[in-house]
């Protein structure tokens, strides 16, 4: 009698783990929400990115040492319980519920936004559903294939963004879409 092993099996690899983490990072604030940010601030919203990126980087290098040190399913929410106690856990584990919740509800509302420039005549919450639907349906599917998936759309973001660096660079330096005549620095002051 053969008897089949059930357990779970690990079918993301790394790539997939990197870009999801990147692709998460990156989202929805990035590309529409930093536009409202900039134009209240103007460039030195710059200093603010720079800023919450130093506390980002500081607080996963220290959450990445706790999990080394003493890795635990429940990543922070377990940590929180453990070092301060129940009720940071609590409301830690809750916290970053509600940051997922918040965060899903606004990138559904980018692709309705997104497709709305497209497909004008389509109603925003038609595009917010069927990217629902979507997502879930290929979530259902494999996680292999939803890892996939991630993994493609996340570089989509990461290529976008380092072409939008390339031409706003070429823009200032070269003066490309400004007949060859380099805008220069000057715009920032």
């Amino acid at each position: 009698m053969q008897t089949e092993h059930t357990g779970l099996k690990r079918h993301l690899k790394v790539r997939h783990i990197r870009l999801m983490a990147l692709g998460s990072m990156i989202g929805v604030g990035l590309f529409l929400g930093s536009a409202s940010a900039i134009k209240i601030a103007g460039p030195s919203i710059l200093l603010g990115y720079l800023l919450a990126g130093i506390v980002a980087f500081i607080v996963l290098r220290a959450l990445g040492e706790m999990a080394v040190h003493e890795p635990v399913a429940g990543s922070f929410a377990a940590y929180a319980n453990n070092y301060v106690g129940p009720l940071a856990g609590y409301m830690v584990g809750w916290g970053y519920w509600t940051y997922w919740v918040v965060v899903g509800i606004a990138e559904v509302t980018a692709v309705g936004i997104y497709m709305g420039i497209w497909f004008p005549e389509a109603p925003q919450w038609v595009w917010a559903l069927s990217s629902i639907v979507m997502m879930g349906l290929i979530n259902l599917i494999a996680v292999k294939v939803f890892g996939e998936f991630e993994f493609w759309f996340a570089l989509i973001k990461v290529v976008a963004i380092i072409a939008m660096i390339a031409l706003g660079g070429s823009v200032i330096l070269f003066g490309f879409t400004n007949d060859w005549q380099p805008i220069g620095l000057s715009n920032l002051w």
